[in-house]
């Protein structure tokens, strides 16, 4: 099936590609291995400010996650012209902007996992990393970044 197919089939219509915010590119290529930029998260085309464990829950925190992976896919798909030429998603390292006592990173990160794996099968079987940090750019509650092997 088609990635294509797989997105109309979970309601999802890619975004237009963002722009850099600063002095660097959405998607870089060496071989045929694409590493996607950090996309932080947004909601009605804002940064989506917050900090886990004070103004934003888990589960809040997981479909932001969600939505950024939705935004990797629209550069990646800018970037490479066919999301059908993933052969694996093969890391993704998210930063979560919460409080000291919040421990469930981990499973914010879920949202853009588990959406990877819907998309795109067992090739969206990942190694990852999730991080808390005391702040992401624009106050934005999470920021992921992937690395994508294609054909």
């Amino acid at each position: 099936m088609s990635v294509y197919d797989t997105l109309a089939r979970l309601g999802v219509e890619l975004p237009t590609a963002n722009a850099p915010a600063a002095a660097y590119v959405m998607a870089a290529t060496t071989g045929n291995t694409v590493f996607l930029s950090g996309h932080i998260a947004r909601k009605d085309g804002k940064p989506w400010a917050g900090k886990l464990g004070k103004d934003i829950d888990t589960e809040t925190g997981k479909a932001a996650a969600r939505g950024i992976a939705i935004d990797l896919l629209a550069t990646l798909h800018a970037h490479i012209g066919d999301l059908n030429r993933v052969k694996r998603i093969v890391k993704v390292m998210s930063l979560v902007n919460s409080t000291f006592e919040f421990t469930e990173q981990h499973l914010v990160t879920n949202g853009a996992s588990e959406f990877l794996v819907e998309v795109f099968g067992d090739k969206g079987r990942h190694a990852r990393s999730a991080f808390g940090v005391a702040q992401i750019p624009m106050g934005a509650c999470v920021e992921i970044e992937i690395i994508v092997e294609i054909a």
